[in-house]
């Protein structure tokens, strides 16, 4: 963190260019070393305001439903790809003006829209996903794969005869993983869907590739790559969201009160179930800039936000000086599923969005008001 944590509005998030370029590089590694495509998953970062710098260095966005594949389109100009558990048929046309690729999840939602594809003057290509059935995920919340999920295919459900008109297929089984599950994975793949990965054109590794983080294993990524492209000669694509933002973003926070009930608890202005609701679902604690965890530094605390949810704890830090109100606290790794993923529970204000440049500016990009909440409403 190199940017004064009093010049920008508290809450807020903060997203440090320099440390997403850097992010950028390592991903625009692997592409010229393999020739693979990667696009960013705007599920886990759509901060728009930096999407023609993502585009400088990768094909495109991965989009879950309309919206994010016009966000995509009219932001970033390049690659969509489109993929829905199921798509609605009123939304459909809307999706076929903002998409190069899409990817069903079923043979019957094929069956279904493959006659409206075929129709365009544009050129769409189409994928199924597939289920391999493995996944080394131990959490059933986060993983694809685990008994009766609703993603993909199966191999004992696959209908090779409905592949005309189909170009790749796509899997996604990972979750914040090395690429040793990557390479794991695959070889399953290879072994169940092998007949039917000779009559494509491309496949997706999906994403939860860890990329960026640094003990991930990049030459195993670029076998696992090269192994699809050399026994199957597809095209490879990678849809990181995670790994695009990894470690680039801060929520700054302002201490609002110090209270005791057994321990001392410091009551924030930013609050774990609206502003960062990963830290319960997951649940995980996130890092605070020079905190420690309870009892290593002199003093401790629980720090709760202000929503009236009993739960709506962050965690238990410690802190070498004691807190006081005003105090500013910065929480790491606040870029990815964090803005896209909060709300205004008990009329909570959002986060103002920061962007932090490379020279070292502070572009305050987005504040909210009563509006953004009224407006969701009624």
């Amino acid at each position: 963190m190199n940017f004064d944590v009093q010049a920008v509005p508290s809450p807020s998030y903060v997203v440090d260019e320099k440390l997403l370029i850097a992010n950028l590089e390592k991903l625009k590694y692997v592409i010229d070393q393999t020739g693979c495509k990667i696009l960013l998953a705007q599920k886990g970062f759509s901060l728009f305001e930096v999407y023609p710098l993502i585009g400088q260095y990768l094909h495109g966005v991965t989009s879950s439903g309309l919206f994010e594949a016009r966000l995509g389109f009219e932001e970033m100009g390049k690659e969509v790809h489109t993929y829905a558990p199921a798509f609605h048929e009123d939304e459909f046309e809307e999706i076929l003006r903002y998409s190069d690729h899409l990817v069903f999840n079923s043979f019957a939602q094929w069956r279904q829209f493959k006659s409206r594809v075929q129709e365009q003057e544009k050129s769409i290509e189409c994928g199924i996903r597939i289920n391999p059935e493995y996944s080394e995920i131990e959490v059933d919340m986060y993983n694809p794969c685990f008994a009766y999920s609703r993603f993909g295919v199966t191999l004992e459900n696959f209908e090779a005869d409905e592949l005309e008109g189909i170009h790749g297929l796509h899997f996604h089984t990972m979750c914040e993983q090395n690429s040793d599950t990557l390479w794991r994975t695959i070889q399953i793949i290879d072994e169940e869907f092998g007949p039917y990965l000779q009559k494509m054109k491309w496949i997706n590794f999906g994403g939860g590739h860890h990329i960026t983080r640094p003990d991930y294993d990049l030459k195993t990524l670029i076998r696992s790559i090269r192994f699809m492209q050399h026994k199957y000669q597809l095209d490879v694509y990678l849809e990181p969201g995670e790994a695009v933002a990894l470690n680039t973003g801060f929520l700054v926070a302002t201490v609002l009160d110090i209270m005791h009930n057994g321990m001392p608890i410091a009551i924030l202005d930013t609050s774990a179930s609206c502003h960062m609701p990963d830290v319960l679902e997951m649940p995980y604690r996130p890092e605070i800039v020079g905190a420690g965890i309870p009892g290593e530094k002199a003093h401790t605390y629980r720090l709760g936000g202000p929503t009236c949810l009993a739960g709506d704890v962050i965690g238990d830090y410690s802190f070498d000086q004691p807190l006081k109100p005003g105090d500013r606290l910065v929480f790491c790794d606040m870029a990815h599923y964090s803005m896209v993923k909060n709300n205004t529970f008990n009329g909570v204000n959002l986060p103002s969005i920061v962007l932090h440049t490379a020279n070292n500016e502070i572009n305050v990009v987005k504040q909210f008001d009563y509006k953004d909440f009224k407006q969701r409403l009624s």
